[in-house]
C-alpha cells in the first residue's frame, strides 16, 4: 500500500493506491484511518472502489454502516472513487446519493473530483 498527501491550503488528503484490498472489514478501516491520521495528519481519504471488499456494496451486510459510522465518529471523511453504475440495487443508489449531498463521504468518478469534493469540505 501507498499513501500519498494531496495539500491545498491547509486541507490534506491521504491518497491510498495498493494492488489489493485494503479495507475488507471494519478493523482494516480503522487501522486505514489511524495510519492516515497519524502518520500522515490527514482527517481526509481517497481510495478506489477495488480496494474496499465488495461486500461493502452489498448493504445488507452492514459493513459501509459501520465503517461509515466509524469514520463519522473519528471526523474522518471519506471518497471512493470508481464506477458505481453497475449495481442494481435502488437502495445503493439512494445511499450513494444522500452521500454525495452531504459533506463527510462521496462516491466519485476520478480522483480530480475526489479530490475536489474532500477539499471543499472542512
Amino acid at each position: 500500500m501507498n499513501i500519498s498527501v494531496d495539500q491545498k491550503g491547509n486541507s490534506k488528503v491521504a491518497i491510498v493506491e495498493s494492488p489489493e484490498v485494503v479495507i475488507g472489514d471494519v478493523q482494516a478501516a480503522l487501522d486505514l484511518m489511524a495510519t492516515v491520521k497519524y502518520t500522515d495528519d490527514c482527517h481526509k481519504i481517497l481510495i478506489n472502489k477495488a480496494n474496499i471488499a465488495e461486500e461493502f456494496f452489498e448493504l445488507r451486510t452492514k459493513l459501509a454502516g459501520e465503517i461509515l459510522q466509524k469514520y463519522t465518529n473519528y471526523q474522518v471523511k471519506l471518497a471512493i472513487v470508481g464506477d458505481f453504475e453497475g449495481y442494481n440495487s435502488k437502495s445503493l443508489k439512494d445511499f450513494i446519493y444522500e452521500c454525495n449531498h452531504g459533506k463527510q463521504f462521496f462516491f466519485v468518478k476520478d480522483n480530480e473530483a475526489g479530490l475536489e469534493a474532500l477539499h471543499s469540505v472542512s
